[in-house]
Parts: structure tokens; sequence; C-alpha cells
């Protein structure tokens, strides 16, 4: 195919073409995207071939190098990404450049390309007191959270020592991040901690702002209004009375959190967030006189939540939780709500609850639902020991395989060979 044939199938100006093919001018992004295009050949086709042409024949350019990383991202070729950065970063002039474009994909959701930028980023900044370093550790920490507790802890861990570093508006929000991890991982001091961390911080920076007439434009801004975060620590610290088993203190924040007269501002998100709140706590105050053995409390918590499907599978947790301390039969409750047993996502006003607490309290729900049905014996226990097994080795629940284990070795002449069978290959699984 001649030059012009192939200028007229491609789009790329003939002229262009010729410079291009002797070697006299680079070849630009979207002259690669249409020279593939014409061939007919898959876009990434001579994307390696691309970073030996931006690097080894040609001095690097960020005008080209930019689009040619995200459009890499985009079609997963994390090869080429990690090859450009490495070759840039022998020039930490490219830094902020490339931290950037880590912004820009973390942004869209391509997490594992900006996980390649963050970290090498990260190596380049590791000997300055920087905040675009800590920002770095901050986006790290979000990316590794998944359904492994432990690795989820260590990740905390990892981050936590960066916090101090970042903008107050970016510590409010990694606080409410760190405080779902420590709360999935039963550490209830330390969620209380970082709490009361992000209380004291969010009321600062909401009086401060009260007595402004006006924002500085270039102020960052948190996830959320700053009277959220405030409510949201109350909410937190409830919950941390309530595992610690002090329902009259968890009662006392619920009527802090409920209570929105405080907040200077009146827009329909005040409202929606007070809605929320107020709902939350409504619920929360039959649930405290529930779990303090109120037996007289249940059937209006029960009616409460059967018109909120979303906080359902919470309060069958922990009227269970309830029925195995007091011993209360609440089979009548269980058949009810039989559909909201299985694992499924719950949303709220401000997005989804948050997924590592809630696989935790599932997996756990199971243990319990297990130990009530064999409390009277009754066979269906060994089914929920099993499936709680298995949800503990998949976010690698170390205390609720233990709390299985006891469970089984009490009911083993409960179990019938396949189901002994599933007991051993599930331990495997876990050890």
């Amino acid at each position: 195919m001649s030059i012009h044939q192939f200028s007229g199938q491609s789009g790329i100006n003939s002229g262009t073409l010729s410079r291009i093919l002797s070697g006299q001018q680079p070849i630009a992004m979207n002259h690669l995207e249409r020279i593939t295009k014409a061939m007919d050949l898959p876009e990434d086709h001579f994307y390696s071939l691309y970073v030996d042409e931006c690097f080894y024949f040609s001095s690097p350019n960020w005008r080209r190098l930019r689009p040619f990383l995200v459009r890499s991202a985009e079609l997963g070729r994390l090869d080429c990404v990690e090859q450009v950065v490495q070759n840039l970063l022998e020039n930490l002039v490219y830094a902020p450049m490339l931290f950037e474009v880590a912004e820009g994909l973390f942004r869209e959701g391509l997490w594992q390309a900006a996980e390649l930028l963050y970290k090498n980023v990260s190596v380049s900044e590791k000997y300055q007191n920087s905040e675009r370093l800590a920002l770095c550790q901050y986006r790290l920490f979000r990316i590794a959270i998944g359904d492994d507790q432990t690795k989820n802890l260590q990740a905390a861990h990892l981050f936590e020592c960066y916090l101090d570093r970042l903008d107050e508006a970016d510590q409010l929000d990694g606080l409410k991040h760190l405080g779902h991890v420590y709360g999935s991982m039963n550490r209830w001091h330390k969620m209380d901690e970082i709490a009361e961390k992000m209380q004291q911080l969010a009321t600062i920076r909401y009086n401060l702002q009260r007595q402004s007439d006006r924002r500085e434009s270039n102020e960052k801004k948190t996830e959320k209004p700053l009277y959220f975060y405030i409510l949201y620590a109350q909410l937190i610290r409830s919950a941390v009375c309530k595992e610690l088993g002090d329902y009259n203190s968890a009662l006392d924040w619920v009527s802090l959190y409920m209570d929105g007269s405080w907040i200077q501002e009146d827009n329909e998100e005040v409202k929606r967030t007070m809605a929320q709140f107020q709902e939350w706590g409504t619920a929360n105050r039959l649930l405290y006189q529930v779990l303090g053995g109120q037996h007289e409390s249940l059937p209006e918590y029960v009616e409460y939540i059967s018109h909120r499907p979303d906080e359902i599978f919470i309060a069958l947790y922990n009227i269970i939780l309830s029925a195995n301390r007091y011993d209360w039969n609440v089979d009548y409750i269980l058949e009810r709500f039989a559909s909201y047993i299985p694992y499924r996502k719950y949303s709220t006003e401000f997005g989804e609850y948050n997924r590592q607490i809630m696989l935790d309290q599932h997996t756990k729900f199971l243990a319990e639902l297990a130990a009530y049905y064999l409390h009277d014996n009754r066979k269906e226990g060994i089914k929920f020991i099993l499936q709680s097994l298995e949800s503990s080795a998949r976010i690698n629940n170390e205390s609720n395989v233990i709390k299985c284990v006891d469970l089984f070795g009490q009911h083993r002449n409960q179990a019938d060979e396949e189901e002994n069978q599933q007991y051993k290959v599930q331990i495997g699984v876990y050890l």
C-alpha cells in the first residue's frame, strides 16, 4: 500500500506519515491510534513498542506520555504503565505530574494503575516530609482495603503513620475509613479513639467556618459537609459503647447525634442528613433496649425495622445476639425475614454500608444463628456453622473460626458424613 493510500485509510496527512516513517517526526498518540485502527489491529497492539519509541528513539515528551499512560490504564496494560513510570522517575521532576495522573485514575476507578503510580511516586518522595507522600499513602490504603481482615489491618497501621501529614479535609475522610477498618476487626477502643479524633477535628473546623463570613476559595473540601463528621463520630462512639455492653452511654450518644439544632446551615442536604441520623437513632434506642434484655421492646423494634429493608439484616444480627444471651425464641422473626439472611448489599442516604463491616457482621451472624439452632439440638445449625466457616476463611477472621470449631466440636454428633467432610475441607482451606 502506498503512503498516499494509507494516508486516506488512516486519516493522517501523507506528509506527516512520510516524516514518521522516515524517523523525522515522533509518533504522537493520536497517530498511533489511527495507524493501528487502519491496520485493523487491537488498539494496544503496538503499545510495548511505543514505550521504546518514547524513550529510546526520542526524548521523553509529557504531551505524548500522559495520554499514553491514561489509555494504557484504561486498557489494562499495566506493564506499559510500569515501564513508563520507571523510566520517567529517573528524573524526579516528573513526580508531581505522575501524581496528578494517579489522582485522575483513582477518581475514575482505575485503581490498579493508580496503585502503580502512587507506589512509585511514594518511593521518589520517601525522604521528604511532604503532603504528596502522605496522600499517596492514603490512596494506597484505600486501594488495599478488601475482604482479608489481616491485610486491612496492616494497611491501616501503615497509613496511620502518615495521617497527621494530610490536609485536615483528607484527615477527616481518612479517619472515617480507618474507623471502618478497626470496626470490622472488633478493635472497639481503637475505633473510639479514631472517632474521638474525628469529632474534635470536625468540631474545630466547623466552628472556624461558622466564625468566618466566607470560606477560602482554595480550601480543600471534605467528601461530606463538616457537620456530618461530627454526627458520624457520635454515631460510631454510640456503637462502640453498645459493643462494650454500656447501653446507657450508648443512649446518651444517640441523643447527641439525633439533635441537629446546632447546625448553622439550612438546606435540603441538612434535612436529608438529619432525617437519616434520626432514623438510625430511633432504631438504635429500641435496639439498645433489646440488647439490654427488655423483651417487651422486641415487637416494637421488629415492627419499626420491617418498614426499612436496608436495616433488617443488622437488626436480625442483634436480635439473634439477644436471643442467645437471654434464651428467647425468635423463630417467628427469622421466618418473617428469611430472605434477608443471605449476604447482600445494603444502602443508606449516604451510599452503601461499609462492605468490610457488613461481611464481618454476616460471618458472625451465621455463627450466632448456628448457636441459636443448636441450643435446641436442631440440625440446621450445622449448616450455618459450615457457612460461617467458609465466610471466616474468605475474610480471614480467626476469632470466628475458633468459635465455629468449638461449636462443631460440641455438636459433631448431629453432623452427617457429608457435613463432616465439608467441615474438614473448610478447616483445611483456612489452615
